[in-house]
């Protein structure tokens, strides 16, 4: 190995520890969330997917910003965020309907939903940032907003599914099908379940029990999906290529593994068992964009963005892969990051930084709770 490389190589780690080393207290700016607000947020708090030629906005997109706005203490652009989600996404009233997931520019040129059926996964990031709002801000209107939601969602989107028990079903239209029921895995952040379980009771403590069982059982080589298929009677039967492959929803089960506390519930068996996806990350720190994951493979020769490493980097900070990851994410780049890179960074890299943390029972635990 050259002398060069050698150099550049203890630069990353010694750059890489100094990161680790000051995660407790963050620098003071959030620059990433700074240029998402520039790039992608309206004046009224819509989050603009420019990417797509209808300029749509997603729930999602609406729940992680409405997240990121309260881990960086923000109230007023938390409201803007939740107002506009509510008069546009949710025929103003998110406490008796659950949100539209796609809004954007339609056939006729006008601009309003396009697809009115919910996403459960975005429903629970909005419920859960309410009621930890509520708890963090001691500001009771969004708590008691965020327990109705539950209510929703618990009527809407929650199944109990013969032989695997109470799940969250991906909308309340379109997944059960004569026995069958299609799910995605990255739909239920195990933190964001335990803090519902512990502080709700059911049905999401029976989900919180269900949800390891979900994530290990659909992934056998420690690779998760981006769908899968619970037949009655049969188990996990993917049955089609999304179920066989994981991408791009796929990455987020990797993300909210990474972030559970040391001390939660079935935590470190999870980490374990998704580290396997440290065997696609290149020399770069890049990870492949696509996995066969019932042969442990890698499908075609495409890397992900940045984002797919910042998604990675707390399952994998202390392994030797670590510093490579944090060089591909915290790298200059010509281009601006497009909407989901973007997001994964933020939650990522942000939580590498240390902006904020999970209890061992999914607590939001902010910086600016004890730093100044």
């Amino acid at each position: 190995m050259s002398r060069h490389l050698l150099v550049v190589l203890a630069s990353l780690v010694l750059l890489f520890d100094a990161a680790a080393s000051t995660a407790t207290c963050p620098a003071k700016g959030w620059a990433d969330w700074q240029q998402t607000q520039m790039r992608m947020l309206s004046h009224d708090g819509r989050v603009i997917d420019f990417s797509d030629p209808r300029q749509i906005t997603t729930s999602e997109g609406q729940s992680y910003a409405l997240f990121f706005a309260l881990v960086d203490n923000n109230q007023p652009l938390f409201n803007n965020i939740l107002q506009w989600t509510q008069d546009n996404l949710a025929r103003g009233d998110l406490s008796s309907n659950l949100p539209a997931w796609l809004w954007g520019k339609k056939e006729d040129a006008s601009q309003g939903v396009i697809d009115d059926n919910s996403a459960s996964d975005s429903d629970l990031w909005i419920a859960y940032t309410l009621v930890e709002a509520g708890r963090l801000w001691k500001i009771h209107q969004y708590a008691s907003l965020g327990q109705q939601m539950l209510q929703l969602i618990s009527s809407k989107e929650v199944a109990d599914i013969p032989g695997l028990g109470t799940m969250l079903l991906p909308a309340p239209k379109g997944f059960v099908d004569d026995g069958q029921f299609r799910l995605n895995p990255s739909y239920v952040p195990p933190q964001v379940v335990a803090r519902l379980a512990h502080g709700f009771g059911e049905p999401w403590s029976q989900m919180y029990r269900n949800v390891p069982r979900l994530l290990i059982e659909t992934s056998p080589h420690g690779l998760a999906p981006n769908w899968t298929r619970w037949v009655a009677q049969e188990g996990f039967k993917p049955a089609n290529d999304q179920e066989r492959t994981g991408s791009y929803d796929a990455i987020r089960v990797y993300l909210w593994v990474g972030m559970l506390d040391s001390q939660a519930t079935d935590a470190q068996t999870l980490k374990d068992h998704f580290r396997a996806i440290g065997r696609f990350v290149d020399a770069q720190g890049y990870v492949t964009e696509t996995i066969n994951v019932m042969t442990g493979t890698a499908e075609g020769n495409s890397t992900a963005g940045p984002g797919f490493s910042a998604a990675l980097l707390p399952l994998l900070q202390k392994s030797s892969i670590g510093p490579r990851l944090f060089n591909a994410v915290d790298s200059p780049r010509e281009q601006p990051l497009g909407y989901y890179n973007q997001m994964l960074t933020l939650f990522g890299k942000g939580w590498f930084e240390g902006r904020f943390q999970f209890d061992k029972d999914g607590r939001l635990e902010p910086s600016w709770m004890h730093c100044q």
